[in-house]
C-alpha cells in the first residue's frame, strides 16, 4: 500500500468517525429519527427520571429535537458536541442519560477516589443553576447519588469537605478543579481512574473566560476511556478548540433552524422592534415605555456600563419604578438573591451591565496612562460572571435594549433571555444614530429584507411621539438632577450594602435555602424621596392611541395571568394626603409649563 492510500485511508475512518447529524436539514434523517423515538420512554430513559420531569413545575412530557438525538448517542458512550440555541433543552439532554448511567453505577463494589462525572460550567451562576437541576432530579427520584458543587472563593478545607466521600458528580468552573488539583484535594492519579463523563457546558464561553490554561491542565487527566460531552450555543474557533483538545471523534449535532440558519437564529415567538431616538432621549423614551404600560412584565434592561445602569435605576425611582441592578462588582451570593427575587416576581424590572464587550474592546485600545490609573480605582469585578449567557432568567417577556450590544451576537444571546422553552416573548431596542450601523449589521445577519418587506425587526408600533413628548418635560428635569456625583455614590453605596449583606445571605441560605425575602435589592437608592406627583401620569398628558395601548398590555398581562402576586406588600399609606400632594405637584408643573 503507497503513503498516499494509507493516508486516504486514513482521512476515511476519520470521517467515518466524524459524524454530522444536521437535524431538519437532512430530512431523512430526522424522520428516521422521530420515527424511532418521539417519547422519552422510547428514548430508553428510566421512568424515575420521567416521573421527575412531569413533578416539575412546568412539566416536561416530550424530549425537544436536540434531546431526541443527543440522549441515545449518550446512552450508547458516544463523544457528542451539541450545538443548539439558548431554551432548546441542552441541560437535560446531557443530564438525564448522565444520571440514569450513574443509576447503574450506585450498587458497584468499585471503590472510588474521585468523582465519576465532572461538569464544567464557565460562571459561578450557571454552577449553581446546573447543581440545583441536579440535586433536584437525585432528589425525585430517590436514588443514592451525591452532587457537589466547587465556588472561587472556596478555601482548601471547604473543598476537602465537598469532596470527601468522593462525591458522584461534581459541578464546578475549571479554575475551582485546577485549584483543587494544586491544593492537592483532587489527585491526579484519582481524577484519571475515576472520571467516566465529563461535560463541557456553554463550550463556546470557556475560552473566552480564560479557562484555557485549567483546561489544558485538566485534558491531560481524562483516561481514554471517558466519555466527553461539549454542549453550546454557537459554533466558533474556540469550540473546534476544545473538540480537538478533549473529545474523541465526536458526533457532531446542529439543531435545525426552519429554512435556513439564520431565520431562526432568534426563534419566531419572539418579536423584535426598535425604537429610533437620539442618545439624550433614551431616558425619556423608557420612561414611556415603562410608565405608560406600552411593554409587557417582566422586563430585563441592558446596558453597556455599570455607571449607565446606576444613572438609569435612578432616574426611573423618580418616577416610583422600582428596579434592582445585576453586575459584576456584586457578590456572586449577592447576584444569585437578585436572580431568585427577579425569578420569583418580587420586582418587574432588572437592570443588567453587559459590558464584557466594552471591556474587551477597551482592553485592545488600552494604552492611555489615565485610562489604566482609571481602571485601577474601580471596584474589582468577577471575570467568570456574564448577564446574556448561563443565567436562567425566568419568565421574561420583554427585553429592552437600552444601549445596542456592540455585536450581532451579543445582541442574539440578550434577546435569547426571553421567548425560552417556547414561550412568547418580545425585545424593544433604543438605537440611537452611533448605533444604526451596528443594528443593520443584525438585520442583515437575521435575514431582514427591505427590498422584499421582510422585517425581522420592526419600529415599535405603540409608542407614539405624543407619548414620548407628554413625558418631556418631567423627563428632562428629572434627568437634570441624576448627577454624575449622585451615580457615583449611588455605586458605592449599593455596592457597600451588598458586600456587608453577602455574607448574612450565605449563612441565611445554608439554613433557609428556600427564604427570598431577606433583603431587598429593589430598594430606593436617591437621598431625596422622590415627588409624589410623578409616580402617576395625569390622564391630560395621555393621547387616545397611547390609552388604548397600554389597556391593550394590560389586558394580555391579565389574559396570561401575570398579575404579580407575589410581589411584597409595602405597608398602608394615607392615599388622601397622597393625592393631595399628587395634586399640589401637578398644579405646580402647569405652572412652570406656562411660565
Amino acid at each position: 500500500m503507497t503513503k498516499d492510500d494509507k493516508t486516504k485511508e486514513k482521512n476515511e475512518k476519520e470521517s467515518k468517525h466524524q459524524q454530522e447529524i444536521q437535524l431538519n436539514q437532512e430530512s431523512n434523517v430526522v424522520e428516521e429519527e422521530e420515527d424511532e423515538a418521539r417519547s422519552f420512554e422510547e428514548l430508553g430513559l428510566d421512568p424515575r427520571l420521567i416521573r421527575a420531569l412531569n413533578k416539575k413545575e412546568t412539566s416536561i412530557a416530550e424530549p425537544t429535537p436536540i434531546q431526541r438525538v443527543a440522549i441515545p448517542l449518550i446512552f450508547q458512550g458516544k463523544d457528542v458536541v451539541a450545538r443548539a440555541k439558548t431554551g432548546s433543552g441542552k441541560t437535560l439532554a446531557y443530564l438525564l442519560p448522565l444520571l440514569q448511567k450513574l443509576f447503574s453505577t450506585t450498587d458497584s463494589n468499585r471503590k472510588k477516589l474521585s468523582p465519576s462525572a465532572f461538569i464544567l460550567v464557565p460562571s459561578g451562576e450557571l454552577c449553581q443553576q446546573v447543581y440545583k437541576e441536579v440535586s433536584w432530579l437525585i432528589d425525585s427520584c430517590k436514588v443514592q447519588l451525591k452532587v457537589v458543587q466547587l465556588t472561587s472563593n472556596m478555601p482548601a478545607s471547604d473543598m476537602r469537605n465537598a469532596l470527601a466521600g468522593p462525591p458522584d458528580i461534581l459541578v464546578s468552573t475549571p479554575s475551582c478543579v485546577a485549584k483543587s488539583l494544586s491544593f492537592g484535594v483532587l489527585k491526579s492519579e484519582a481524577v484519571n481512574d475515576s472520571l467516566e463523563i465529563l461535560v463541557l457546558d456553554e463550550a463556546d464561553l470557556l475560552l473566552s473566560f480564560g479557562y484555557e490554561e485549567d483546561l489544558k491542565t485538566l485534558s491531560a487527566l481524562v483516561p481514554r476511556r471517558c466519555q466527553c460531552l461539549l454542549m453550546s450555543a454557537t459554533s466558533s474557533a474556540d469550540v473546534d478548540k476544545l473538540k480537538k483538545l478533549i473529545l474523541h471523534n465526536p458526533y457532531v449535532l446542529t439543531l435545525p433552524e426552519v429554512e435556513g440558519v439564520k431565520d431562526e437564529v432568534i426563534p419566531k415567538n419572539v418579536q423584535q422592534f426598535w425604537v429610533s431616538c437620539g442618545d439624550r432621549d433614551k431616558l425619556v423614551h423608557i420612561l414611556a415605555l415603562l410608565k405608560l404600560d406600552l411593554v409587557q412584565k417582566k422586563v430585563l434592561i441592558f446596558t453597556n456600563a455599570i455607571d449607565m445602569s446606576f444613572r438609569l435605576k435612578l432616574f426611573l425611582e423618580k418616577f416610583g419604578i422600582k428596579s434592582a441592578v445585576l453586575n459584576a462588582e456584586l457578590p456572586q451570593n449577592s447576584r444569585l438573591h437578585i436572580l431568585e427575587e427577579f425569578n420569583a416576581g418580587l420586582f418587574d424590572y432588572l437592570i443588567a451591565t453587559d459590558d464584557r464587550e466594552t471591556k474587551e474592546k477597551e482592553k485592545a485600545n488600552e494604552g492611555s496612562l489615565a485610562e489604566t490609573r482609571k481602571s485601577k480605582k474601580q471596584a474589582k469585578q468577577d471575570s467568570e460572571f456574564g448577564v446574556v449567557r448561563g443565567i436562567d432568567f425566568k419568565n421574561v417577556h420583554t427585553v429592552i435594549n437600552y444601549d445596542m450590544p456592540l455585536s450581532t451576537n451579543g445582541y442574539v444571546h440578550r434577546i435569547g433571555r426571553t421567548g425560552r422553552a417556547y414561550s412568547t416573548g418580545a425585545s424593544v431596542s433604543l438605537v440611537s444614530p452611533d448605533e444604526m450601523e451596528i443594528l443593520e449589521e443584525i438585520k442583515s445577519f437575521l435575514g431582514d429584507d427591505e427590498n422584499n418587506e421582510l422585517n425581522v425587526i420592526s419600529p415599535y408600533p405603540l409608542l407614539t411621539k405624543n407619548a414620548v413628548e407628554s413625558l418631556r418635560y418631567r423627563a428632562e428635569d428629572t434627568a437634570k438632577s441624576v448627577t454624575k456625583i449622585a451615580v457615583r455614590e449611588a455605586r458605592a453605596q449599593d455596592l457597600r450594602n451588598e458586600i456587608l449583606n453577602s455574607e448574612k445571605l450565605k449563612a441565611h441560605f445554608e439554613v433557609n435555602p428556600r427564604d427570598l425575602d431577606l433583603l431587598k435589592h429593589d430598594k430606593v437608592l436617591s437621598k431625596k424621596p422622590p415627588a409624589p406627583h410623578l409616580s402617576d401620569v395625569p390622564d391630560y398628558l395621555l393621547d387616545a392611541t397611547t390609552k388604548e395601548a397600554s389597556k391593550m398590555v394590560r389586558l394580555a398581562r391579565a389574559a396570561m395571568g401575570n398579575n404579580n402576586s407575589a410581589r411584597r406588600q409595602g405597608p398602608k399609606r394615607n392615599f388622601r394626603k397622597r393625592a393631595e400632594e399628587r395634586s399640589q405637584g401637578w398644579n405646580e408643573e402647569r405652572r412652570k409649563r406656562r411660565g
